[in-house]
Parts: C-alpha cells; structure tokens; sequence
C-alpha cells in the first residue's frame, strides 16, 4: 500500500522560507510523477509545482514561479518544495501527490499547514 507523508509545515513571516518534504513509501518512486498542491481556506485545492519522474522537467504555477523549487531525490523516495519570499496569499495546507501511469492512480497525503504572518 502506498503511502504518502508531508512534513515541514510551520509559522514563517512573510519573506521567510520554509523547505517542505514529502516521502513516499510502498510503491516505486521514481515511477511516479510528483506534485505539490495547496488548498487555503474557503478556497478550492490549487497545483503550485509537479516535477517528473527523472526530475528533469519541472512546472510551476505562475503565482510561485521564481519564489520555489521543487526537486526530488529518487534515492531515498523524497519530494521537497523550497519555499522563499513567502507571502501572506501562500497561507495554506499543502498536499503531496503521487501518480503513477498504467493503469492511472493518483495518491495523496495528509497535508501540511503553512501560515505566513504579515
């Protein structure tokens, strides 16, 4: 059974930085395409960033482009979000995603909050 579990969450102040991990255990990492998602209150769950299987295409949501990073290390089955220059707008829960092609299935985890103070 796979499964998929955030952590780093936390209170920063905005312009801060936060590095989120996610570690993905009981299936095959490096076959699965990875994302972050986030859902703030009252709204619907949003992408922010996914990264592909060998890590070398990498897409961003244009509200986070150029402030985080995502990477991943298919070694230790590890997905990290980078997060700098936090705003105000990046207060969330934060999801880990995992899916996997043939047939489709798509994981998630628990989420993590992240609050930034203005």
């Amino acid at each position: 059974q796979v499964q998929v579990v955030e952590s780093g969450g936390g209170l920063v102040q905005a312009g801060g930085s936060l590095r989120l991990s996610c570690v993905v255990s009981g299936g095959t990492f490096s076959r699965y395409t990875m994302g972050w998602f986030r859902q703030a209150p009252g709204k619907e769950r949003e992408f922010v960033a996914t990264i592909r299987r060998s890590g070398g295409s990498k897409y961003y949501a244009d509200s986070v482009k150029g402030r985080f990073a995502i990477s991943r290390d298919n070694a230790r089955n590890m997905l990290y979000l980078q997060m700098n220059s936090l705003k105000f707008e990046d207060t969330a829960v934060y999801y880990c995603n995992a899916v996997i092609l043939g047939p489709w299935k798509s994981y998630w985890g628990q989420g993590t909050q992240v609050t930034v103070s203005s």
